[in-house]
């Protein structure tokens, strides 16, 4: 089921000069200006009956008109799905997300989704977009997810997420052995040949990762990694760029390499590592409702430790 939108508003003059998109976030408050500008680009909002994008300025008077349909939430299944929620108030909640758990609905995962279970346990999200999901993790990364659990708070942390003020901290283990931390300035966009897959390319979005050593393996590195942006698969594309990919990424990693001389404890970890070794241990935002700034913290699991735990082994052995 969906929602058909009708608004028109008349920008006021002290509104002129400003961008397009700008002036329709003011005047369409009850959206994200990331769904406002999909909408410029789609041609869902005209400005005097005509399309324009989202850069555009405006001179005032003119009048916008949305007109567009909206996915109703109520469309998907609500599945009874764990959530392992870390914070809840009436305005947010924070999740710590599992393996293998896919965010949201798509082509080949319609069902067992973390929409789906949202839509379970809180029946009300059904009104807010994705269900207040405001941000992805990988099906395979694990941990801290913010969800929004009314429309002003979808709205404020959109924007949180667009003006980059939300912190988030991951822990990876990568390929090879790093020399030191850094920072890839890179733009990603999806890959010109294998479209399953994003890569750095020029015509891509900004992007930029920042890194530094936690410790160092004879083979491998644990790194901390912090975003500036937040772009399909940003760290795994980043730190294969760099050439250390991170441990079980078949996507980007190419693959299996076993170290020359590893013991047989570690190849066995190494091959029964079956995920990408990301995990979001760490989110700061400014509370939607109180503008307090909270933050939370979650240990990896335990796969992600065990994985650690027999490389530290091989190293204390080799040292």
């Amino acid at each position: 089921m969906s929602e058909q939108i009708e608004q028109q508003v008349v920008v006021p003059d002290e509104q002129g000069s400003k961008r397009l998109d700008q002036v329709a976030a003011s005047c369409f408050p009850d959206f994200s200006r990331a769904r406002l500008q999909e909408w410029i680009r789609n041609g869902d909002l005209l400005v005097d009956g005509n399309r324009k994008k989202p850069k555009d300025k405006l001179i005032g008077g003119e009048t916008l008109k949305l007109s567009v349909e909206v996915e109703d939430e109520k469309q998907w299944l609500p599945e009874d799905i764990p959530l392992d929620v870390v914070y809840e108030d009436d305005t947010i909640l924070v999740i710590n997300k599992p393996a293998g758990l896919v965010v949201h609905p798509a082509a080949g995962n319609y069902t067992g989704t973390l929409l789906n279970g949202l839509l379970f346990h809180y029946p009300n999200l059904a009104s807010v977009p994705r269900a207040g999901i405001v941000h992805r993790l990988d099906k395979d990364t694990t941990g801290l997810m913010v969800v929004a659990k009314t429309l002003a708070a979808h709205t404020d942390l959109v924007s949180q997420l667009q003006d980059r003020s939300v912190s988030r901290e991951y822990e990876a283990i990568t390929m090879g052995t790093m020399t030191a931390g850094g920072t890839v300035n890179e733009p990603i966009g999806r890959h010109p040949l294998h479209r399953l897959r994003m890569g750095v390319v020029q015509s891509g979005k900004p992007s930029v990762t920042h890194y530094r050593v936690l410790e160092k393996f004879p083979s491998h590195t644990h790194v901390r990694c912090q975003l500036e942006t937040g772009r399909t698969h940003q760290i795994r594309v980043h730190m294969s760029h760099i050439r250390h990919p991170l441990v079980g990424d078949d996507l980007y990693a190419g693959r299996l390499r076993i170290p020359k001389g590893c013991s047989e404890e570690m190849e066995q970890e190494l091959r029964g590592f079956k995920r990408q070794a990301l995990h979001a241990r760490k989110l700061g935002l400014m509370h939607p409702a109180t503008d307090d700034y909270l933050e939370w913290e979650v240990p990896a699991p335990e796969d992600f430790q065990q994985l650690l735990s027999v490389l530290q082994k091989y190293k204390t052995e080799n040292a």
